[in-house]
């Protein structure tokens, strides 16, 4: 790491994500250009994560400007830490394998980008030109940091397989400072505290088409009422929760659920920057501050947006002629990390339901009558995470591989022998609860089977045996060693299950005093502002994110302090007012300065965990805080 006066590292500025950062690449100009040699001369394409063949996936690729040639490991970790938070967020954690990634690395020659972090900082000799200002523009923003566009795109192309269609490009700048950009492509600092946050939010923008839910375009200035019509937009609406449920409209299927960012999904008022006259599904969530989640409306869109990227079957027996009933029959599918997708197979409309959930199925064993039939196998995703049935139903969710079986028709010897075709990564600890698979090839002439054991014992895995559900084995803490392998064969495979969550402590500012009670948490009593540092531990690689709670509101990403990402994070009994928008405010949230600043006195709950790099989620832990209101503060 270079040093915080170094031009790659320098103190932090801050400024939050707002509407100016959205709408910049959505339609914006770019920066311009720099002089040179062709961008694609000495860039590297380094695949970080490979689910799949590129041009079936949703590909992630990641670009870096400002790192020089002994500041790649500086990228990296920054590459670490921005995916490890996307992985820490659903939809992504359990849909992660149908994503790609791929980091293009191209040094630098000069370290930082230009205007970081004020307009008469000096430019930057860098293959992207990302710059803040807009690309030092002295009548844009500071935190607006931009890319050449036409820089990134040469780069994004050198992945093979991946084009606009099946890409997302998000530019890494070598900067501390706050500053980033979203839609077609995502830009965002690559170490900032705050910076990684960006990433799935800009991605909600640019593949779900979520809009933004802030209640105000200008910083610190309330957006006024929308009096637009009823919004196309998904999650906000002019509707009532009754209007709602009775025209069958919005969420009114998720309403009065509590929301996966806090509080209850209902009409909450506010936002496409308007403060009145409109409403949003929660209190906050991922499109209105960062570091919560998206709520169950939004997830439910991104569901159905990742989905659409890719093909539920990855392959099947051809069908495009007639094949005879002296054979199998097979298709795989994706894997989803979150659970197994469903396979229903229906010959001449009929259920088999001896088939179960099974991946192949031999026709041998059905005793057809001599003539024509039609076999189907309908493959879904029954995710909990999706309940419109529309979207259920679309090819996102939903596909349908049909044959034409011709008992006249002989099948002749293919020579296929049974292997193992493609599996979860075994490079990398899986995560306790994850659904590992291992496909297989599919000789005609019999049913391929796969056993699975943990620690060298068998464990039973009935109807789909490609997929294993690690979850419902309720592993111990530790580390185990899963294996599958084909019966009759020599083929293996061997991961490294980590069932151990990554460890959180933390730290507060010295209290008036600590009360131990049995039974009860600690208790910290404080008659003004407190500080909590979280800090995470793990024994395997890569960036563990830490979460926390107040009063069982919506788990944020802990990220320091927005002006300084070592610091610890403060709470205040109305909220620390930063670059127009407010931190820290205890008990009930508040995001501006407009919101309710009325002190939250009394006792509140601190909940914290860690979600590390495999995806494990720790057992959340507490402790007590009580804010004295000033009558009861003690000298």
């Amino acid at each position: 790491m270079t040093s915080a006066g170094s031009p790659g590292r320098r103190a932090a500025l801050f400024a939050t994500a707002g509407a100016v950062l959205s709408a910049f690449v959505l339609g914006a100009g770019t920066a311009p250009a720099h002089a040179g040699a062709r961008v694609t001369d000495a860039a590297t394409v380094v695949p970080v994560q490979t689910t799949g063949p590129a041009d079936k996936r949703f590909n992630l690729v990641v670009l870096g400007d400002g790192y020089t040639a002994e500041e790649m490991p500086e990228f990296r970790a920054d590459v670490d830490k921005h995916l490890n938070v996307l992985w820490s967020t659903e939809p992504f954690a359990s849909y992660r394998s149908y994503v790609n990634v791929w980091a293009v690395e191209l040094p630098s020659a000069e370290s930082g980008v230009d205007c970081d972090p004020g307009l008469d900082a000096p430019r930057r000799d860098t293959p992207l030109g990302m710059g803040f200002w807009g690309g030092c523009n002295a009548n844009s923003v500071q935190r607006l940091l931009t890319v050449d566009s036409g820089a990134a795109t040469a780069l994004a192309d050198l992945v093979p397989g991946t084009a606009s269609a099946n890409r997302q490009i998000v530019a890494l700048a070598n900067s501390d400072t706050y500053g980033g950009a979203g839609g077609t492509y995502a830009t965002a600092s690559g170490g900032n505290a705050l910076s990684a946050l960006i990433t799935p939010h800009e991605i909600g923008h640019s593949l779900g088409k979520l809009q933004d839910e802030y209640d105000y375009y200008a910083r610190g200035v309330p957006g006024g009422t929308y009096t637009g019509g009823e919004p196309a937009s998904a999650h906000h609406t002019l509707l009532t929760e009754d209007q709602m449920r009775r025209q069958r409209a919005k969420w009114w299927r998720w309403l009065g659920e509590e929301s996966e960012s806090g509080g209850v999904i209902g009409r909450h008022e506010g936002g496409m920057y308007s403060t009145k006259g409109v409403w949003r599904p929660s209190r906050h969530s991922m499109m209105k501050t960062l570091g919560y989640p998206f709520d169950q409306v939004e997830r439910e869109i991104m569901v159905q947006k990742i989905s659409a990227k890719v093909n539920l079957v990855s392959g099947h027996t051809p069908n495009t002629a007639a094949i005879g009933d002296d054979r199998t029959v097979w298709v795989d599918t994706l894997h989803p990390i979150g659970g197994e997708l469903d396979v229903v197979w229906r010959l001449d409309g009929e259920r088999l339901r001896a088939a179960g959930d099974a991946r192949t199925v031999d026709l041998r064993r059905l005793g057809l009558r001599p003539g024509t039939h039609t076999l189907t196998a309908t493959v879904t995703d029954p995710t909990p995470f999706v309940r419109d049935p529309a979207i259920r139903s679309s090819s996102a969710l939903t596909r349908t591989v049909t044959w034409t079986v011709d008992t006249s028709v002989t099948t002749p010897p293919d020579g296929v022998t049974p292997a193992f075709t493609g599996h979860t990564d075994t490079g990398v600890p899986v995560a306790a609860d994850a659904v590992v698979h291992a496909d297989t090839t599919h000789p005609a002439d019999r049913r391929v089977t796969v056993r699975w054991a943990i620690d060298g014992r068998p464990v039973a895995n009935p109807g789909n045996d490609r997929d294993l559900d690690l979850g419902a084995l309720r592993l111990r803490p530790g580390t185990h060693e899963l294996t599958a392998r084909i019966p009759g064969t020599k083929a293996s495979l061997t991961w490294t299950v980590d069932a151990s969550p990554a460890t959180a402590t933390y730290e507060v500012s010295k209290p008036l005093r600590t009360v131990h009670r049995p039974g009860r948490p600690v208790e910290y009593v404080y008659d003004g502002p407190f500080t909590m540092k979280l800090t995470a531990r793990d024994d395997h690689e890569g960036h563990v994110v830490s979460e926390f709670r107040v009063d069982g509101d919506g788990w944020q990403t802990y990220y320091g302090w927005p002006t300084d990402a070592d610091a610890p994070y403060r709470f205040t009994p109305g909220g620390t007012v930063i670059d127009d928008l407010v931190y820290g405010k205890l008990g009930t949230p508040r995001v501006v300065p407009w919101d309710d600043a009325t002190p939250d006195y009394g006792t509140h709950t601190v909940e914290y965990r860690t979600v590390d790099s495999a995806g494990n989620v720790s057992a959340a832990k507490s402790f007590l805080v009580t804010l004295l209101p000033p009558r009861q503060q003690v000298s």
